[in-house]
C-alpha cells in the first residue's frame, strides 16, 4: 500500500504563511542534506524528489494558490514535464557543487529517451581535497585516464589502408546459433562467435597503435569547483568526460568526482569539527603555560595553567557548512610528552622533584 503524500508545507518544514525566501531557504537546506549526489543513502533520492516537488508547487504562485485552496487535486493534472520542466537545479542550488545546471528529470533521467547512439559509461574518480580548500571552496585538478577512439586507425582496429572484413562464421554478428530438436520443440542455443570473439569482423592486418583494440588510453586532465564546506562522498559531475560511447557519433558518459578529505597531520575532521592534539612538555603541563594552536585561519593561543587531558573548545575555527554557513569548532586535546632521555642536570632535578613530593606525602 502506497504511503499517504505529504502535505508540501510539512515537507520542506516552512508555515503556510512563509514567503518565497525562506521556502526557497528550506529547500536548499533539505537538499543539502538529500540530494543524491551527497547523500548515497538508498531512499535519499525518492526524499529529494518529494522535496523537489514541494518546491515545485510553492514556488510558483499560481500552483500554490491553486494547492492552498484545493490540496493535491489543484495539481494532480499538471504533468511532471510541466512541474519540474522550469526546475534548475544549477541555479537553485548554486555553489553548492552539484545540479551542474541541469533540470530535475534530466538529473535523474526520466525524460522519454530520445533516440540516437547510447552514451558512454560513467567513469569514477576519487578527489582528496585539502582542509583549506574544504573552508575556502576553489577549483581542484582531477586526474584520469580513459580510452579514445584510436586516431591511426579511426577506431577501426585495422592497419592504415586496410580494412575489416566480415566474419564468415558469424555473417558479421558476432553471435552464432545452434539449433537441436526435441520432439516437437525446436531449441536454440546462442553463443559468442570463435572465430571473431563477437566483434563480428576480422582484422588481418592489426593497427599498430592500438594492437587492433580500435581504442587507445590517454592520460588526461580537468579542473572542478569544489564548494565550500565539501563533505567526503559529495559527487562533482562533469558531463561528456567519461567513456566513449560504444557507438560511432556516440556522446561520451559522465566523469564522476568523488571528495575524500585529504589526510592532514594537524588535524582530524568529523563533519563541520576539527580537533588537534598539542603536546606539552612536563614543566610546561605543571608550571602552566600559554600555549600556542595552529587553526585554519592562523595561530591562537590557549591560556596558561593548561592541564594534561584537557580539551579546549575553540567555536567557529572548524570547517562551514556545505555550501557556506556557520563554522564547526576545532577541539585542542592537551597530551604531555615525557621524556624518554634525560641530561643529568634534568634527572637530578626530577629526582629532587619526586623527594619533595614524596615527602610531602602524610604519613
Amino acid at each position: 500500500m502506497p504511503e499517504p503524500r505529504r502535505d508540501y508545507y510539512e515537507v520542506l518544514g516552512v508555515p503556510r504563511d512563509a514567503d518565497d525566501k525562506a521556502i526557497k531557504a528550506a529547500f536548499r537546506e533539505l537538499a543539502k542534506q538529500y540530494h543524491p549526489d551527497r547523500n548515497r543513502a538508498p531512499d535519499a533520492e525518492a526524499k529529494f524528489k518529494q522535496i523537489a516537488e514541494a518546491f515545485a508547487v510553492l514556488s510558483d504562485p499560481d500552483k500554490r494558490a491553486r494547492y492552498d485552496r484545493h490540496g493535491f487535486a489543484a495539481v494532480s493534472d499538471v504533468s511532471q514535464e510541466d512541474l519540474f520542466g522550469g526546475l534548475d537545479l544549477g541555479d537553485l542550488l548554486g555553489g553548492l557543487g552539484f545540479g551542474f545546471g541541469a533540470p530535475f528529470f534530466d538529473r535523474f533521467g526520466r525524460r522519454p529517451r530520445r533516440a540516437g547512439p547510447m552514451p558512454g559509461a560513467d567513469l569514477e574518480v576519487a578527489l582528496a581535497v585539502p582542509l583549506e580548500r574544504v573552508l575556502h571552496g576553489g577549483m581542484e585538478t582531477v586526474r584520469f585516464r580513459r580510452t579514445h577512439s584510436c586516431d591511426a586507425c579511426q577506431g577501426s582496429g585495422a592497419a592504415a589502408g586496410t580494412k575489416p572484413r566480415a566474419c564468415e562464421g558469424c555473417h558479421g554478428t558476432g553471435q552464432q546459433a545452434q539449433r537441436s530438436r526435441r520432439g516437437n520443440v525446436l531449441f536454440e542455443t546462442i553463443t559468442t562467435c570463435e572465430s571473431c570473439r563477437g566483434r563480428g569482423k576480422l582484422i588481418e592486418q592489426p593497427c599498430p597503435s592500438c594492437s587492433a583494440t580500435g581504442e587507445v588510453a590517454r592520460e588526461e586532465e580537468v579542473r572542478v569547483r569544489v564548494p565550500v564546506g565539501a563533505t567526503d562522498g559529495v559527487v562533482l559531475r562533469v558531463a561528456g568526460h567519461g567513456m566513449p560511447s560504444p557507438t560511432p557519433g556516440g556522446p561520451a558518459g559522465n566523469l564522476l568526482v568523488f571528495v575524500e578529505t585529504a589526510p592532514d597531520p594537524r588535524f582530524e575532521r568529523r563533519g563541520t569539527d576539527l580537533s588537534h592534539v598539542a603536546r606539552l612538555s612536563v614543566a610546561d603541563a605543571a608550571l602552566g603555560t600559554e600555549l600556542a594552536v595552529e587553526t585554519l585561519d592562523g595561530p591562537t593561543t590557549v591560556p596558561a595553567g593548561t592541564q594534561p587531558g584537557a580539551v579546549f573548545p575553540l567555536p567557529g575555527k572548524g570547517l562551514p557548512e556545505l555550501g557556506g554557513g556557520e563554522r564547526g569548532a576545532l577541539y585542542v586535546i592537551v597530551r604531555v610528552d615525557v621524556p624518554t632521555e634525560l641530561s643529568d642536570e634534568a634527572r637530578a632535578l626530577f629526582t629532587h622533584l619526586r623527594e619533595l613530593e614524596r615527602a610531602q606525602k602524610p604519613g
